[in-house]
C-alpha cells in the first residue's frame, strides 16, 4: 500500500474507531472474550491495526472492517490460549468460605455452564443478547448497530435467553 493509501486508511480506522468505541469490546466478547478481559482485548486490537495497517490491501469500508474483525478474532484467540492455563489456577484458588465447598463448586460449575452455552449460541442470537446484557443497550440501539429492526432485535434476544434456558 503505497503512502497516500495508508493515510486514507489510517483516517477511515480512526473514524471508525471514534464512530464507535465501543465496537472493538463488543466482538470480542461476542467471540467469547470474558466481560472482564473485553476492554483489554479491544485495545490489543486496535492497536495491532495501528502497527499493521500497511499490510490493508484496500482503504474501502467493506474490506477494513473485515481486516479489523480479523485481528479482533486473533486476538481473542490469543487470549483464549492464554487463559486457558489460567483457568485451572482460577478453579483451584482456595475457596472464600471452607464451609460451603459443595456450595462453591456447585457455582462455579453451573457458572462454566453458562459460559459455555452463551459461546455455542449463533452469532445472530449471542451478538443482540451481549449488547443488551452486557453494554446495556436498548433494542432501538441493538438495530442500528446491526441493522435491523428494533423489533427484530427483541425477538433475537428473546430467543437467545429461551435457548439458554433449554
Amino acid at each position: 500500500m503505497n503512502a497516500q493509501t495508508t493515510a486514507v486508511a489510517s483516517e477511515r480506522l480512526g473514524s471508525l474507531l471514534r464512530s464507535d468505541p465501543g465496537r472493538l469490546r463488543r466482538r470480542s466478547i461476542s467471540l467469547g472474550v470474558p466481560i472482564d478481559d473485553a476492554d483489554d482485548a479491544a485495545q490489543n486490537a486496535a492497536l495491532r491495526a495501528w502497527r499493521s495497517l500497511g499490510s490493508l490491501r484496500s482503504s474501502d469500508a467493506g474490506p477494513l472492517c473485515a481486516w479489523l474483525d480479523t485481528i479482533v478474532r486473533t486476538t481473542a484467540i490469543d487470549m483464549s490460549r492464554a487463559r486457558k492455563d489460567d483457568l485451572g489456577e482460577v478453579l483451584c484458588e482456595p475457596l472464600a468460605s471452607g464451609q460451603d465447598v459443595e456450595g462453591e463448586a456447585e457455582l462455579r460449575d453451573r457458572l462454566e455452564a453458562a459460559f459455555r452455552a452463551i459461546h455455542r449460541l449463533p452469532d445472530d442470537l449471542r451478538h443482540p443478547l451481549l449488547m443488551s446484557a452486557v453494554d446495556g443497550m436498548t433494542a432501538q440501539e441493538i438495530g442500528q448497530e446491526l441493522g435491523i429492526a428494533p423489533a427484530a432485535a427483541r425477538q433475537r434476544i428473546s430467543r437467545a435467553r429461551r435457548a439458554l434456558r433449554g
